[in-house]
């Protein structure tokens, strides 16, 4: 197919800045040098940014993924220029040190995007989002970027067959619990091994991955049904190719992308994932990106919208429903739809219409796997913020994933310095149940890092403990994680939380219906504890050193956090040099 020329008026183009002139005759000449032609240097520059990776399964395919979007870019008359960032793969992170290494990922795939755009002057922009961290530290990239972007969701794995029903990695995590309770062999879990995850793509559950694709989809930064268009599928493809000629189009309409992160679009982002069970690090990633954006939404806010928004779709670990599911009943477009009365339906999309525009062509095709709104499944939300003496800042917790006999629970606390050894007490079966277990010095800061709970959640639920145990934590969870666990409880152990003070024996009250997490200890002997408290001493080194220097609550969404920074050893008063300096 022959190449359209592209109608943007060229003084539209950041990138003459690197074109124009006689004084760029050098800027010029590296881009010949880049492979680009004449014709080129004229033309709209669009910025592909790939997760591409070997090891990370949502990333495997994506160099397809990017190839069908080069060639929409090419058509549509623009000039596809491709560079990469990371991602971790938390599945593997899971239970080692690599796992504090993930949250921080995040904000170092948003600073190289914002980087790479803004130093090669790029018109605009396709994501090729992936996996956990990459989906939100894009989103924060975009926030940043006053040019056209347009998402491409790496799209979910199928789900795996086994004695009839749909595995995903939720349940074959929970095989280890179920191999040391004596129920399953060795060989069987090395078969389960071999046919849980069949291939390429995001976990095919509502985990963290899926849960921001989709919260990517409402925010409508993608085509209509990217984030259920399975990742090693002909639909995937199509929509690359279509999302490749698309952003060219964005460029000549002027769509740049500040526009889609207002209030209102994030409150619907924040409706459609209570409505469908999403991850509670959906919380964590909407209130980050919520601070970038300058929008004081925290906990009390994410509340609200749990309390007034229905649960609709009961979407693994939570339920028994795939995003392939999900992706055949309409996928996010239809949850909307069944959502509409609740959401701020004049927000615009990368189509250039409202999502109320949008969802007229919506298709709702099984009221089953998607409830309607005078049937849910529960008439709020599947997250729940909790507040109390235990978390005077706010904890989240996933109801929907949760057995309603442990909604309120009071039992005695089984302290914990990190995960390691709360496993090492599972196994050797040393943990009672009624015992409320917790999990501290692994948030943010004392972390560093906050590192996910997915291992020992995983096998809580194998050993049938979910229904009499509970988890709390100033960590933070798998959005495959199942059962009364508590996390990201605020102000965190190593900032003198509360959390830091709880000793062996403690009464932990439990409260989800009425959002209350309470330690039943007088305030005469928390007082006595604190005297006795001294904070950990943080990594000096890398990037976790710098990440517990400068990292904000969990309740803040945990970005890099500039009052924190200020406290930093020395930059006060180089700070304040420079300002006299300046005077």
């Amino acid at each position: 197919m022959a190449e359209r020329t592209c109608a943007v008026p060229r003084e539209g183009l950041r990138s003459l800045e690197l074109t124009e002139g006689p004084e760029r005759t050098g800027h010029r000449a590296l881009l010949l040098s880049a492979g680009l032609s004449r014709e080129d240097l004229g033309r709209p520059k669009v910025a592909i940014v790939n997760t591409w990776n070997e090891i990370v399964p949502g990333c495997v395919h994506l160099q397809a993924v990017s190839k069908a979007v080069h060639e929409g870019v090419r058509v549509a008359g623009g000039v596809p220029l491709e560079f990469n960032t990371i991602t971790v793969c938390d599945g593997m992170a899971q239970g080692h040190v690599g796992m504090r290494y993930s949250l921080p990922s995040r904000e170092v795939i948003a600073a190289s995007i914002e980087i790479m755009v803004e130093a090669h002057r790029f018109d605009a922009a396709v994501f090729i989002s992936s996996c956990d961290k990459a989906v939100p530290g894009m989103l924060m990239a975009a926030s940043r970027l006053e040019i056209p972007i347009l998402f491409v969701t790496a799209g979910p794995m199928a789900a795996g067959p086994y004695q009839g029903r749909k595995l995903t990695l939720s349940n074959m995590r929970e095989f280890a619990g179920r191999f040391a309770a004596g129920e399953v062999t060795e060989e069987e879990m090395a078969r389960v091994e071999e046919i849980a995850l069949p291939g390429p793509g995001t976990c095919a559950m509502m985990g963290t991955a899926n849960t921001m694709a989709c919260i990517t989809e409402a925010l409508g930064l993608t085509l209509p049904g990217s984030a259920t268009n399975l990742a090693v599928s002909a639909a995937k493809l199509r929509e690359a190719r279509a999302a490749g000629e698309r952003i060219v189009r964005m460029v000549e309409e002027g769509l740049t992308v500040p526009r889609f992160f207002s209030e209102a679009s994030l409150e619907n982002a924040m409706r459609f994932s209570m409505a469908a069970g999403g991850s509670t690090n959906s919380v964590l990633h909407i209130v980050a990106l919520a601070q970038e954006v300058g929008l004081p939404l925290g906990l009390h806010w994410v509340d609200e919208i749990s309390r007034t928004t229905p649960y609709l779709v009961r979407m693994n670990p939570s339920g028994p429903y795939t995003l392939e599911d999900l992706g055949a009943a309409g996928g996010v477009q239809a949850v909307l739809k069944v959502l509409a009365p609740l959401l701020h339906l004049d927000v615009p999309t990368v189509t250039g219409e409202t999502l109320g525009a949008r969802l007229e062509r919506a298709e709702w095709r099984d009221r089953e796997i998607i409830r309607p709104l005078e049937d849910p499944v529960r008439p709020d939300g599947g997250l729940a913020i909790l507040w109390g003496s235990l978390a005077p800042d706010g904890a989240v917790v996933k109801k929907s994933a949760a057995d309603p006999k442990m909604w309120v629970h009071t039992g005695p606390a089984r302290v914990f310095e990190c995960m390691e050894d709360a496993v090492a007490a599972l196994m050797r079966n040393e943990v009672e149940p009624g015992t409320v277990l917790v999990l501290r010095y692994e948030g943010p800061v004392g972390g560093p890092g906050m590192r996910e709970m997915h291992m020992i959640t995983s096998i809580m639920a194998g050993m049938g403990l979910s229904s009499t145990t509970a988890l709390v934590t100033d960590g933070r969870f798998s959005g495959s994680t199942r059962g009364p666990c508590i996390g990201y409880v605020s102000p965190e152990a190593a900032l003198g939380g509360p959390i830091a003070l709880v000793e062996d024996g403690d009464l932990i009250a439990i409260n989800i219906p009425e959002g209350r997490l309470d330690l039943l200890v007088p305030e005469e002997e928390l007082a006595r504890r604190r005297e006795r408290w001294q904070p950990p001493e943080p990594p000096r080194r890398g990037i976790l050193g710098l990440y517990a220097r400068v990292a904000s609550s969990a309740n803040l969404g945990a970005t890099w956090c500039l009052e924190r920074v200020m406290n930093f050893p020395g930059v006060a008063g180089l700070w304040r040099a420079a300002g006299r300096q300046r005077r």
